[in-house]
C-alpha cells in the first residue's frame, strides 16, 4: 500500500512518514515543502492508494477536489471543518471512500462509544466534559469534545452544548458542560463525567504521544482502501476491527 501525507512537514507529518516507513510512502506533499517533497497534490504523478491529509480544515476542499478528480480514496483527520467543508466532504464521498475523524486514536473511539453507552443506560443525570490541550491549539474546544458530546447527544437528542460555562446560578438541566485547557505542551486529554448525586461515573482518556494518532491513521487507512464510496469514521472501522 502507497500513501501520500499531505502535511508531511508537519508535526504529524514527521511522525506519520516515520511510521509508515519509506516502502510505504508514495509521497510527501507540503505547503512550505522540505528537500524532496511535493508543493501541492497537484505536483505529484505517480501511483498510489490512498492520501492521509494531517494539514488544516482549509485544505479540505482541495484535496477533496484532488483525490475526486483522481478516483482516490482519503483519510482527513483535520478539524474545524465549516458547515459548508462539511457539505464538501459529504458530495465527495458520493464517489469516493472518504473518512474523516478529528481524532485518529482508537482508544478515544472506544471512549466515544463507552460514553454513548453510559448516557442511553445511566438515566438522569449531570455531564460535564474537560478537555486539555497544548497552548498552540487553534480550535475551541478540540474537534474531539465536539464529536465526543455529539455521540452523547445521539443517545439523547434533547441534551444541549454549553461550552465555556460563565454565567452565574446553578447548573441548567439537560445540558452538557464543555470546558477546555490549554497549557504547556499537553498532547491531549478528554474526560466525561456523569453524577446522578447517587453516584458518578467519569471516562478519560490521556494522550501521551502524538504517535498514536499516526498509528491508528495507518490502521484506518489500511481498511478505508477496501471500502466503497462512502463517509465512514472511527466508528464504522470499529465496527469490522
Amino acid at each position: 500500500m502507497k500513501i501520500i501525507i499531505n502535511g508531511a512537514n508537519g508535526k504529524m507529518g514527521h511522525i506519520l512518514t516515520k511510521m509508515a516507513g519509506s516502502e510505504n510512502i508514495a509521497a510527501l506533499v507540503d505547503v512550505n515543502p522540505a528537500e524532496g517533497m511535493c508543493k501541492s497534490l497537484d505536483d505529484f504523478t505517480g501511483s498510489a492508494d490512498c492520501v492521509v491529509d494531517f494539514t488544516n480544515h482549509k485544505a479540505t476542499p482541495s484535496v477533496l477536489s484532488w483525490c475526486v478528480k483522481h478516483n482516490m480514496p482519503v483519510l482527513i483527520a483535520s478539524t474545524g471543518q465549516t458547515d459548508e467543508e462539511l457539505a464538501q466532504v459529504r458530495e465527495a464521498s458520493a464517489k469516493i471512500p472518504v473518512f474523516l475523524s478529528p481524532n485518529m486514536s482508537i482508544g478515544v473511539a472506544l471512549v466515544a462509544d463507552l460514553a454513548e453507552r453510559v448516557t442511553r443506560i445511566f438515566g438522569d443525570c449531570d455531564i460535564e466534559m474537560i478537555e486539555a490541550h497544548h497552548n498552540q491549539k487553534l480550535d475551541v474546544p478540540s474537534g474531539t469534545a465536539l464529536m465526543l458530546a455529539k455521540r452523547i447527544q445521539e443517545a439523547k437528542e434533547f441534551l444541549t452544548f454549553n461550552i465555556g460555562r460563565h454565567e452565574n446560578g446553578k447548573r441548567p438541566e439537560n445540558e452538557i458542560g464543555i470546558h477546555s485547557l490549554r497549557y504547556g505542551t499537553e498532547v491531549g486529554t478528554h474526560e466525561v463525567i456523569f453524577s446522578n448525586g447517587l453516584e458518578t461515573i467519569t471516562i478519560r482518556h490521556d494522550a501521551k504521544d502524538r504517535a498514536l494518532f499516526a498509528k491508528g491513521a495507518l490502521s484506518a487507512v489500511k481498511w478505508l482502501v477496501n471500502q466503497k464510496p462512502g463517509l465512514y469514521g472511527m466508528r464504522e472501522f470499529l465496527r469490522e476491527a
